[in-house]
């Protein structure tokens, strides 16, 4: 594939990511953008070589579990990577009171 701004990695997501982006997307109208910022980086860079983005690779988490995650503001995006695809398992919202 020729350099430049083609993605490398097709990002898809599963019904579960899709019901949860649904049911917060109404309170949260920032998730939109987060999620379409998220897009963007997983199709170039979905292992963070890079090391420009908040994502870490999670440990003890099998796959189809969404072994990695990308932190966007107060969202958590987990996906898998597999080949060339990166699929978005699941988008939640971390809590003001999680730690």
């Amino acid at each position: 594939m020729p350099s430049g701004d083609s993605p490398e990695f097709s990002v898809l997501t599963t019904a579960y990511f899709d019901r949860l982006l649904k049911k917060l997307a109404p309170k949260h109208p920032d998730l939109v953008e987060r999620f379409e910022e998220a897009i963007s980086i997983l199709a170039t860079d979905p292992h963070n070589k890079s090391g420009k983005y908040p994502i870490k690779k999670l440990q003890g988490i099998q796959a189809n579990e969404g072994q990695y995650r990308l932190r966007s503001g107060r969202f958590r995006f987990r996906y898998d990577i597999a080949e060339r695809e990166v699929v978005l398992m699941y988008c939640g919202l971390r809590r003001e009171d999680t730690y």
